[in-house]
């Protein structure tokens, strides 16, 4: 029985490591041929470099004005998530707690709004931003991220509140708590879990996201990474070496945010998953 056993593991360990080595091809080709030369690059794609070509990331970095556009997408990923926590968390708790028709109606509209693809609500949505005159903003852009990522934080955040105990709030209103210091001060310090799970996924989310600021933004002063990354795109001919080395210099700090708070992130899963 141990030694199958050991046979499962080893044969679940490989199979792992294939599936991994598949997921992640495309970015370790890309991360390979950022080194070669545009030549090198269009006669072999699978090829080692023979030569290491480092100008190819300078290049990058001075017609991306790359750190103008992180500074962008940082604001961006971060203001976005910070009013996606906040609204999301307040409005999943409230809604828990709320045992009344309105209640379950709006949560059942929030899950319902899940299931509608982003690809028919952009041209409204985009009246909605004319209309406003938050096109070309940012914090415009962090808004109408917070408001199309609500309806999954919500559904995340409810069904952690559903394993609180309320005894604990209504300890809170006993000692002279309104509704707002129960919430920031005894329900939101027990979501630490869930919440970063929120941000940290939908910071990634905003992050990696191409479409919504191709239609929001125009002004090449706001663009994100990615934006700029596409204007490395020419009509007749591309700099691929220069692309793939920005988008693999676009892709490193959500690598490394992901790296670092994986563990935060699955805590979060499992902890929603047993309280919902």
């Amino acid at each position: 029985m141990r030694g199958s056993r050991k046979h499962y593991q080893i044969f679940i360990t490989l199979l792992l490591i294939i599936i991994g080595l598949f997921t992640s091809f495309p970015l370790i080709l890309a991360f390979i041929n950022s080194f070669k030369s545009n030549g090198e690059l269009l006669s072999n794609v699978l090829s080692l470099p023979s030569k290491l070509y480092f100008d190819n990331y300078i290049r990058s970095l001075e017609k991306m004005s790359y750190f103008r556009s992180l500074g962008n997408t940082v604001f961006l990923a971060v203001l976005a998530v910070f009013f996606m926590a906040l609204f999301s968390s307040l409005a999943g708790w409230k809604m828990c707690r709320t045992k009344t028709r309105l209640s379950k109606f709006l949560f059942a509209m929030f899950v319902f709004s899940m299931l509608i693809p982003f690809s028919s609500i952009m041209i409204p949505l985009y009246k909605v931003v004319l209309a406003l005159g938050i096109k070309n903003s940012l914090v415009g852009l962090a808004l109408i991220y917070a408001g199309l990522g609500e309806s999954m934080a919500i559904f995340i955040y409810y069904g952690f509140v559903k394993g609180i105990p309320i005894e604990m709030e209504e300890a809170a209103a006993i000692d002279g708590c309104n509704s707002l210091q129960t919430f920031f001060l005894v329900v939101f310090p027990m979501l630490k879990a869930t919440t970063a799970t929120v941000c940290i996924t939908n910071m990634l989310w905003v992050w990696n996201d191409f479409l919504l600021p191709l239609i929001i933004i125009s002004d090449n002063k706001k663009y994100t990474l990615l934006l700029s990354t596409n204007t490395l795109f020419g009509q007749y001919s591309s700099d691929w070496t220069a692309i793939l080395s920005a988008l693999i210099l676009a892709a490193l700090p959500a690598i490394l945010l992901y790296v670092i708070f994986q563990k935060n992130i699955m805590k979060g899963i499992a902890d929603g998953a047993v309280k919902g």
